[in-house]
């Protein structure tokens, strides 16, 4: 590489917790904390999700990172995952049971798990409380997403003050993907750590709701026709066409 890309360079001395699903938002999310930030942790949440295999991808990614990039390995601290099987056994949704992926008549994907981020952010926050870091970053969007109300920029904004207040620690809740598209979220992976980190994110990351990991792609792994993948397939080709 002719340059060192994800060379850290006048890093915030603070400590953040990145919400880390084992997908390419999170992904990103987490290189952008890592290039911003001194000390940096992870948070997964195994809440009986269909597509569970992005929990192994977890440990992929992060072992990738810590072998990959040692400007960032050395920041990086503790990774976790939170068992949450009960917002599974109350949801039910096509996230979280062998149901076909459809539109509710409330205009919402049937992937929407009603709770997911705020516990999520909540479980984070008191997590955070215990080990001093204010800094709780999400791959939520607004630009390409499915219309989840917790997703929502105002949602996040309410959440970051009620979380604050509750716990009488101010948070700081980040959203580096909210506006933009994934396009634009391949190229901000690769501002940040260049072709090493795009396809570090290709292979190991995993999006499709389906738990697809046997069909390979130019965009990586999934069942191709799945929202999830379709959106992450859309994203590519407009990234490496406007890279071409």
């Amino acid at each position: 590489m002719a340059r060192n890309l994800y060379q850290p360079n006048n890093l915030r001395d603070e400590k953040a917790l990145v919400l880390f699903s084992g997908g390419q938002d999170s992904a990103t999310c987490l290189a952008w904390a890592l290039a911003r930030f001194s000390s940096v942790e992870t948070i997964g949440f195994d809440y009986g999700q269909r597509h569970r295999v992005e929990l192994d991808c977890r440990s992929a990614v992060i072992e990738c990172i810590r072998r990959e990039f040692p400007a960032w390995a050395k920041n990086l601290g503790q990774d976790q995952t939170i068992d949450l099987a009960v917002l599974g056994e109350i949801s039910q949704t096509a996230l979280t049971s062998d149901t076909a992926i459809a539109f509710e008549q409330n205009g919402l994907p049937n992937t929407f798990v009603p709770g997911r981020n705020l516990m999520f952010f909540t479980f984070s926050a008191a997590i955070g409380y215990r080990r001093g870091a204010r800094h709780l970053i999400g791959g939520m969007c607004e630009t390409d997403y499915s219309g989840y109300p917790d997703c929502r920029d105002d949602t996040l904004k309410a959440l970051q003050a009620t979380l604050s207040l509750g716990m009488g620690h101010r948070f700081v809740i980040h959203t580096p993907l909210m506006w933009r598209d994934k396009a634009a979220t391949w190229a901000l992976a690769h501002a940040l750590g260049g072709d090493p980190l795009v396809e570090l994110i290709r292979e190991e990351t995993h999006s499709c709701y389906l738990g697809d990991r046997t069909h390979h792609h130019a965009w990586g792994y999934g069942c191709g026709d799945c929202p999830a993948c379709q959106l992450r397939r859309r994203g590519w080709e407009a990234y490496a066409g406007a890279a071409g």
